[in-house]
């Protein structure tokens, strides 16, 4: 059930680091990402998945991690993620990417939970360097998201906001994840 999945998918942070990400696993979720709907049925989006160890490693350092936890730099080795897909917006299909990104890595990341593995959408990157790292050209592609995958290694609760406004995530003493949402009858604003 969609409900199900949707529950299932948290912004996972902390993964099981030498459980890598398959190749086809990979594969399959930018398949199911192509298979989206497109503002004008453009299609420009562009993906770049990575595996190797190597090369994870130096994309992770392009990476910002959870802005409300202070005092937490990101996962520890050991806690990286096992894979990523990056998305691209190719300027040469249209001048702007609107919503299209958005519409795929929520695919990409309810596929993910499908197959068992967590997701963390980041938008929080070194754009500058990590089109370096892999080689892609300014002129052309334009970085718009790098969903982390890989084996979750960390427990998310779901809880109701029960102060108006205080909607941070933050970590109990016993290292699980809390994430505050509004209650339905606080974002239905009507009826008819």
């Amino acid at each position: 059930m969609l409900r199900d999945l949707v529950l299932r998918s948290r912004s996972i942070r902390r993964f099981y680091e030498d459980t890598p990400v398959a190749l086809k696993d990979l594969r399959e979720l930018v398949d199911l990402a192509r298979l989206t709907p497109s503002a004008a049925n453009l299609q420009p989006l562009k993906y770049v998945i990575a595996r190797d160890k190597a090369l994870n490693e130096r994309i992770f350092g392009t990476l910002a991690w959870a802005g409300y936890l202070k005092d937490w730099d990101g996962p520890s080795p050991g806690e990286r993620p096992g894979g990523y897909v990056i998305i691209l917006g190719d300027k040469e299909v249209a001048a702007t990417f609107g919503w299209d990104q958005g519409i795929a890595a929520q695919t990409i990341c309810l596929g993910a939970a499908e197959m068992g593995l967590g997701a963390c959408m980041i938008g929080s990157i070194k754009r500058e360097e990590l089109r370096s790292i892999l080689e892609l050209s300014a002129d052309r592609f334009e970085l718009l998201l790098v969903i982390a995958l890989g084996k979750p290694r960390e427990r998310i609760e779901l809880e109701i906001v029960t102060e108006p406004g205080k909607i941070e995530y933050y970590r109990d003493d016993n290292d699980v994840h809390h994430v505050p949402k509004r209650r339905l009858e606080d974002v239905l604003l009507a009826e008819y």
